[in-house]
């Protein structure tokens, strides 16, 4: 696609990579709407990049239902890109591994995912056009010690892709999926595993700069799925 002709949501849009995503589509042109739960960061970096801010959690479904009609009454009927970005992490050995926690993460991380591309297919199927990027995670490709909520809900996600492409693709909305290895961004200090900085590891912008290279191929053409892992990380 034109990236400049995008009229996109990015959800967990006020930081990491969601927020230099929207930052990039911006430069590029693209009218971009970001969502997320803290009213006065959000407030902060939209007014930093020009974005539309949208106080929304996507655990919510009455606040997705209205967030996705935001967008389309403020871009009109040209809202046509979906980064599906927010979700957290929750590590923890299984036999410590919290009920309510583990929920709480699948709220977010799946079912928020669901809901945030449920309503935005139905317009694009309504227009037959339109392009879903979901921010999945090298962890959804295999699993490791402490996973068990977080890589599950990624996984889940990648499940979740490959049954919304086969739905989609006929109506001419691509269904993509990006897995990120370790980024740094203020994910692992929220989960409570936060990692020293190094410059050989991935920043938010890298992550940035594929999920644009994803939506600016042809659209007669898609890349399904990519995985993006640091070269040499400390």
């Amino acid at each position: 696609m034109n990236v400049a002709s995008a009229k996109a949501l990015v959800t967990g849009g006020s930081s990491g990579i969601g927020l230099e995503t929207a930052r990039l589509l911006i430069s590029r042109g693209a009218r971009v709407a970001i969502c997320g739960r803290d009213r006065s960061k959000l407030d902060l970096e939209a007014n930093e990049i020009g974005a539309l801010p949208i106080q929304a959690d996507v655990s919510v479904e009455a606040d997705v239902v209205r967030m996705i009609w935001t967008v389309v009454d403020h871009f009109g009927e040209d809202y046509n890109v979906l980064i599906n970005n927010a979700g957290f992490g929750y590590f923890a050995p299984l036999v410590e591994t919290k009920t309510e926690e583990m929920q709480r993460l699948h709220a977010t991380n799946v079912l928020g995912a669901m809901m945030v591309a449920r309503e935005s297919a139905k317009h694009f199927l309504s227009q037959r056009y339109g392009h879903i990027v979901n921010v999945a995670s090298t962890a959804g490709q295999r699993g490791y010690a402490g996973g068990t909520a977080y890589a599950s809900s990624k996984f889940a996600l990648h499940g979740m892709t490959e049954c919304w492409r086969a739905e989609l693709r006929k109506s001419n909305i691509r269904v993509m999926q990006i897995n990120p290895s370790e980024v740094q961004t203020p994910f692992f200090a929220a989960s409570g595993r936060e990692r020293p900085a190094s410059p050989r590891k991935l920043q938010p912008s890298d992550i940035a700069g594929a999920i644009v290279s994803m939506l600016e191929m042809e659209d007669r053409g898609f890349v399904t799925e990519m995985a993006v892992w640091a070269t040499n990380p400390e």
